[in-house]
């Protein structure tokens, strides 16, 4: 009986390792912490993944309990976590973009309570929503699980992710916000622009006109219109965001492309 126990103890500390980098990816992860995939849901998919990882690698036998496990159960959380966090710039991305198409628009007093993000405007829930069905169309979700686990070769368990080079990667990455918003939202605040210029020559023209009667519903009107015309391309660079985030994943993590 005492044999029994000590296998049953020693598998566990093998098994814990592969759990908590999983288990953190599926906390910050975009798609995997959705409140609408709830925690029962994140500790199945965990314990799943880990059942089938864990035959694919030679785990080390750690006392989570000990200083050096302890060191260990904080890096392990941290590889996770930081590959669900580079994952979930570009999802602020999005909210920035959308944001500043709302108040280019005259929305951005349209606000919707989202579960996860908060308090944000209609267009940037508009663009949420297609950026999940594009990372669900294109397997977003096999690649990210694809490599967490390959990062287990490239990032053996003892390895810390903590140093210069991660920093210096995640930062500059983190530009990508502003950036990837501007990418987005710039052709149709352009547009937009240039209509407003129009307005504002009518104006002058006709100062009669009450452009406050007329120019709200015709920015908020063209707006859509052009919101629709240029969903192909914003479609592309949602993509292209999802995408380069997963180089920015292999490149903290090491993991070469297959």
């Amino acid at each position: 009986m005492n044999l029994l126990a000590a296998d049953i103890v020693e598998k566990f500390y093998t098994f814990l390792w592969p759990m908590l980098r999983i288990s953190a990816l599926m906390v910050t992860a975009p798609l995997f912490s959705l409140n609408a995939f709830n925690l029962r849901l994140r500790i199945l998919l965990a314990l799943v993944l880990t059942w089938l990882i864990y035959p694919l690698y030679k785990w080390p036998v750690i006392d989570p309990a000990s200083a050096q496990g302890l060191i260990e159960v904080f890096n392990q959380i941290m590889i996770g976590a930081t590959m669900g966090l580079i994952m979930q710039i570009v999802v602020a991305a999005i909210v920035v973009a959308g944001q500043s198409i709302a108040a280019a628009m005259g929305l951005a007093m349209a606000n919707m309570i989202d579960p996860n993000m908060g308090n944000v405007p209609v267009i940037a829930q508009l663009l949420l929503v297609m950026a999940v069905l594009i990372f669900v169309g294109f397997g977003g979700h096999a690649i990210l699980l694809g490599l967490v686990a390959d990062s287990y070769e490239t990032l053996p368990i003892g390895t810390s992710i903590l140093n210069q080079d991660v920093y210096g990667q995640v930062l500059r990455w983190s530009s990508m916000v502003f950036l990837g918003a501007l990418l987005m939202a710039l052709p149709v605040m352009v547009c937009l622009l240039f209509i407003n210029i129009g307005l504002g020559v009518v104006t002058r023209a006709a100062p009669s006109l009450n452009i406050f009667a007329v120019g709200f519903p015709a920015m908020i009107v063209a707006g859509f219109l052009i919101l629709i015309l240029a969903m192909p391309s914003i479609g592309v660079r949602l993509e292209w965001l999802w995408m380069q985030g997963f180089e920015v994943v292999r490149d903290v993590t090491g993991v070469r492309r297959g």
